[in-house]
């Protein structure tokens, strides 16, 4: 009898890597905008939003499932931003996963693994993925945000962006001044300001803000800005001058469903990133750029997938 295997961080960590996840991202997201002619069925993730046995509002829980390739997976995945003032030994990440993958063929359970480093990971890597795309020749990076997510973005972007490695070129601005210190000093970057780390080529939002703290009116006519966070409807990161520019996202659908920066400012999607690497979007106008990302089923999957053609035959 044929058992599920179990895969804890750890194991994930010493084989899943940027240089092969970064591609199969691609790969997907092209993929992924051909629809069922890409081979890649997916809904829109199931959302609950949980309160405490008071009644007061604490996190939300959600179920991500896709049907790509050879697999099919589903992630649950929760957010409780209440962890992040944990200490000691109850401490935990605001963002907890599990991802199941299974069989196509016969709908047997392979693996179960831990899905919050894979999670960590393929947002980074849709990030680079885009920017890769939208921004080739970009020589500064400012990110506003000092999380996990601000660190792993460095990472990602680094394989895409050698330049990102030289000095001064990238720029963090946080609240918390403290956790933007140890990033800077980890990664080789700065701290500074939010108006100076707004006027980088890239400007990269990795906050759990709900309202804006990203404006049009510090930002250079010609960057590319890539929306992380606020993942919910009524979220914002970004302003409504931001949110003029030219609006790639990873899913249309998702995008007018899900996001607050896009619902709230009205604006309108041009196309996915997997259109217009696949070259099936309208040219790319002069100016600004936005992409808006959110999360998909279908970069869980993958990342599962690498991880269990690494570790299965062990």
């Amino acid at each position: 009898m044929f058992v599920p295997k179990y895969f804890l961080e750890p194991q994930i960590a010493a084989v899943l890597t940027y240089q092969a996840l970064i591609p199969a991202i691609r790969r997907a997201l092209i993929d992924y905008s051909r629809g069922l002619a890409g081979g890649v069925d997916q809904p829109l993730r199931s959302i609950l939003r949980v309160k405490d046995l008071q009644g007061n509002p604490s996190g939300w829980f959600a179920a991500m499932p896709v049907i790509a390739g050879e697999y099919m997976a589903v992630k649950t995945v929760t957010f409780f931003p209440g962890n992040s003032s944990l200490r000691g030994d109850a401490a935990l990440p605001t963002h907890l996963a599990m991802i199941e993958l299974l069989d196509r063929a016969t709908g047997q359970p392979l693996a179960v693994m831990d899905g919050r480093l894979i999670t960590e990971m393929r947002t980074a890597a849709v990030s680079a993925v885009a920017a890769q795309e939208l921004a080739p020749n970009a020589k500064t990076l400012g990110i506003l945000g000092s999380g996990v997510q601000a660190r792993s973005h460095i990472e990602a972007l680094r394989v895409t962006h050698p330049a990102f490695r030289e000095e001064d070129a990238i720029h963090i601005f946080s609240r918390n001044v403290e956790k933007a210190t140890a990033i800077a000093e980890e990664m080789n970057a700065a701290v500074v300001p939010i108006e100076e780390a707004a006027g980088c080529d890239i400007v990269l939002t990795v906050t759990a803000a709900t309202q804006p703290v990203l404006f049009g009116k510090w930002l250079t006519p010609g960057s590319l800005v890539i929306g992380v966070g606020a993942v919910s409807p009524t979220s914002r990161e970004l302003d409504d001058e931001v949110m003029a520019g030219t609006l790639i996202t990873e899913s249309r659908q998702s995008a007018e469903n899900e996001s607050g920066d896009v619902l709230l400012s009205g604006a309108k999607v041009f196309a996915e990133i997997g259109q217009v690497m696949a070259g099936s979007a309208p040219p790319l106008p002069a100016g600004r750029l936005v992409f808006k990302s959110l999360g998909m089923g279908i970069e869980d999957l993958v990342g599962a997938r690498l991880v269990w053609e690494a570790l299965k035959s062990r």
